[in-house]
């Protein structure tokens, strides 16, 4: 499964083929998609049509809790 993840396949269809829920599925296999903000925000930018994904898009997790007033 962990293949499955690091390939790209969305987690709920992983988690479909294994008989699991998301949520067990992402807690065991936490570890593996850990550290592709990067891939995740190119994927991102190129769905919503922008040049840079780093500037465009926040990592997660990266304490960006600010708000702008």
């Amino acid at each position: 499964m962990s293949l499955w993840l690091n390939s790209g396949v969305p987690a709920t269809e992983v988690a479909r083929r294994a008989g699991q829920g998301v949520a067990v599925l992402l807690k065991i296999y936490a570890h593996c998609i850990d550290g592709q903000a990067t891939a995740a925000n190119q994927r991102i930018a190129e769905a919503l049509g922008t040049q840079d994904a780093e500037d465009d898009l926040g990592d997660e997790g990266d304490g960006d809790a600010e708000q702008a007033s």
